[in-house]
């Protein structure tokens, strides 16, 4: 029976993780770095890697968030030792694209709207990890609700941003990848509370495959957005259905069914 203990962060934990992870945002903008790039060439492809204050700060808020996602909840009653690394995945994407997007407006209404989202996006997902800790509080199916989706929120944003920035396609389809197995990996570490590698990994190739393809079409960042997380979506709801046992053939039809709003909203924008 679940009980009904409810805790919540340690509020002084979680203002000291939300004020350094937003400190090291905010002081890029303040300073103003200068943009620069560092040129490689591997496998004979060239490739231009952003060199900046603005760039390394989102890997330092990354590894920040997730560190600090882990003691924040070490700090929750119910824990009891084990690893925690599941719990860090939707801080540590919130991060990335949190900085890419920030990274992407550099400056101006934009950047500073999307940080003051970018904050309460973090806040809700670090208190949803929080109450996911423990599966037996009674608002755990609402914490594993709010997570998913705000999962795939993180994930159309992002797709959004790296179209809309013209990212080169090999990095475009390494971040894409990272952002889909993580998302997938979560989805299913909630309903299934195990690790799906090969679901995963499968599922961030198809995706990234398909970014490929779609990345010198014409379209709007929006679209690029959707059509990607619509087979994503697809294959998540595909995984939870086969792993709770439903018949193959409704499992089959309601992932194709799942896919469809995302593709009709993207042909018709």
């Amino acid at each position: 029976m679940p009980h009904s203990n409810q805790h919540l962060p340690d509020s002084n934990r979680l203002s000291v993780l939300l004020g350094g992870v937003l400190l090291a945002y905010a002081l890029t903008q303040i300073m103003g770095a200068e943009r620069g790039a560092l040129d490689l060439t591997l496998l004979g492809l060239s490739l231009s890697l952003p060199l900046n204050l603005e760039f390394t700060a989102i890997f330092m808020a990354t590894g920040l968030t997730a560190t600090g996602a882990d003691w924040l909840l070490r700090g929750h009653p119910g824990y009891d030792g084990r690893p925690t690394l599941q719990h860090w995945m939707m801080p540590a994407l919130t991060a990335i694209v949190l900085g890419a997007t920030l990274y992407r407006f550099a400056g101006g209404l934009l950047w500073w709207l999307s940080f003051g989202v970018g904050a309460v996006l973090l806040l809700f997902i670090l208190m949803a990890e929080y109450i996911a800790l423990d599966s037996a509080d009674l608002r755990y199916p609402l914490a594993a609700a709010l997570l998913s989706a705000l999962s795939f929120a993180l994930f159309i944003i992002f797709a959004i941003t790296l179209a809309s920035s013209a990212t080169r396609l090999m990095l475009s389809a390494g971040a894409l990848f990272l952002a889909a197995g993580m998302v997938t990996l979560r989805n299913l570490h909630l309903r299934f509370e195990q690790w799906s590698l090969p679901w995963a990994a499968t599922t961030a190739f198809i995706i990234v495959q398909l970014s490929a393809a779609l990345h010198y079409l014409p379209l709007s960042p929006l679209q690029f957005g959707l059509i990607l997380t619509g087979p994503l979506f697809s294959l998540n709801n595909l995984a939870l259905s086969l792993g709770e046992e439903t018949p193959p053939r409704q499992a089959y039809l309601e992932a194709a069914l799942s896919l469809l709003p995302f593709w009709v909203t993207a042909l018709f924008l």
